[in-house]
């Protein structure tokens, strides 16, 4: 890291905090990071097996209602990863540190109980995830092996046991560099099974659907829509690779979770609109939540657009699998180097971070949507709207005080905020009030 230093005299000031500097045996070259490639991490981070539950939670409002509780949770998104840049930022230039991480972030400045409550609530959304991923990938990959061996149906644990041993198996004895090749390939069916699926999919929309508006039903939607939407923790690596340039981190959130919201929209559109009343009809087999997209794997509007949606889906949950079991390995890796001293083996380590979510899914295979409302609730109201907030009020205040050098990226000042806290409060609220209703 070199800082960039400004005077007074100076015509151009530097707008990035250091430079990226590599020696290439002859000289020092500028490496600066791009915003496209910031940007594509937001966007690919945000992008995951979320968008696939989204159809299920917003159909009981119907397209309007959830076209705009997205915006909303998008709007709340931006301004939480926004915060999180600006306390990365200054913490960055008062430390001197050319990177640090998100519970780093939380830990220096809200010091270790604001660091543990940050990471038991990063801890609880991995593993509820992984549970989540673990439940609904088993179900698809059990349901498509049903279907080749024509058999009726398979026991929950093959579909869930195979599905972990599969993809977990392949992380374990893979490569690195093979594992990134493969995730790049699964992001690449992804992409192309979602492009064939708007365009199968859009000849097969209903007027009837595209009327109906429950305002009533969006606010069970809103914990699932914040998941989806989820990608603050990879913001201090933005502002890192983009040397803490305040404009162009600005401009990668922004397009970086612009991107993925436009993809949420056409998606939601599109699959509640294929669903039409018929479909409707007696066909929640008794589940709490009625999943739109389980009646199109079926063939519920026709056999090719069944084969892309399972395509889709099981693609879909195998990216994000991989990185949610990435991000769980590597905070262990970091608890135990602290705790022994020493890294912890990795058939143990592997077994710590699958076999748990593995059994939760094998024993309760509906737990799909009850994972992911829980994340959403608890996990990212915390790390995505309280936390950020506390920790920007605490900054700005300390930087008054010391008369230091303060750059805030969100306009609006405490009354922000205050907003901020007091929508994630109201959503745990709300979901407190539900349990005990029930």
């Amino acid at each position: 890291m070199v800082p960039i230093k400004t005077f007074p005299q100076d015509s151009e000031q530097a707008t990035r905090l250091f430079s990226h500097l590599e020696f290439d045996g002859k000289k020092l070259n500028h490496q600066p990071g791009s915003v496209l490639g910031s940007t594509a991490l937001i966007a690919g981070t945000t992008v995951g097996a979320g968008i696939l539950a989204l159809p299920a939670v917003t159909l009981p409002s119907g397209i309007v209602p959830s076209t705009s509780g997205l915006i909303a949770v998008w709007l709340y998104a931006l301004v939480s990863g926004l915060l999180v840049a600006e306390v990365t930022l200054n913490t960055m230039r008062t430390e001197g540190h050319p990177s640090i991480g998100f519970l780093a972030v939380v830990e220096k400045i809200l010091g270790k109980v604001g660091g543990r409550l940050a990471g038991g609530a990063y801890l609880f959304m991995h593993y509820a995830l992984l549970v989540a991923y673990i439940a609904q990938g088993g179900e698809i990959l059990g349901a498509a092996t049903a279907k080749i061996w024509s058999v009726q149906i398979l026991p929950t644990w093959v579909g869930t046991t195979t599905f972990t041993l599969l993809f977990g198996g392949i992380m374990y004895l893979g490569r690195e560099k093979f594992i990134e090749k493969l995730n790049s390939a699964f992001v690449g069916i992804v992409i192309v099974s979602f492009l064939g699926l708007l365009l199968l999919a859009g000849g097969h929309i209903q007027s009837t659907q595209l009327l109906f508006q429950n305002w009533s039903a969006l606010g069970s939607a809103i914990s699932v829509m914040s998941v989806a939407l989820f990608f603050q923790n990879v913001v201090p690596l933005v502002v890192t690779q983009l040397e803490g340039d305040a404009r162009k981190i600005r401009q990668s959130i922004f397009i970086g979770s612009v991107i993925p919201l436009i993809m949420f929209l056409a998606w939601n559109a599109v699959i509640l609109g294929s669903i039409s009343p018929d479909m409707l009809h007696g066909t929640s087999n008794g589940k709490s939540v009625f999943d739109p997209l389980q009646i199109l794997r079926a063939g519920g509007a026709g056999e090719w657009l069944a084969v892309l949606v399972s395509i889709f889906s099981e693609f879909a949950i195998a990216t994000s699998f991989i990185g949610f079991v990435y991000g769980l390995l590597d905070l262990f890796k970091d608890i135990f180097l602290i705790a022994q001293g020493k890294l912890f083996s990795r058939l143990p380590l592997y077994s710590l971070v699958l076999f748990p979510p593995m059994t939760l899914g094998t024993l309760n295979p509906s737990i799909f949507f009850t994972a992911l409302d829980y994340t959403g609730t608890f996990s990212i109201s915390v790390l995505g709207g309280i936390i950020p907030a506390l920790m920007s009020w605490k900054q700005r205040q300390e930087q008054e005080n010391s008369d230091s050098i303060n750059q805030p990226l969100v306009p609006g000042g405490k009354v922000t905020l205050i907003v901020m806290v007091g929508v994630a409060l109201a959503m745990i609220g709300r979901q407190i009030r539900s349990i005990y209703i029930q």
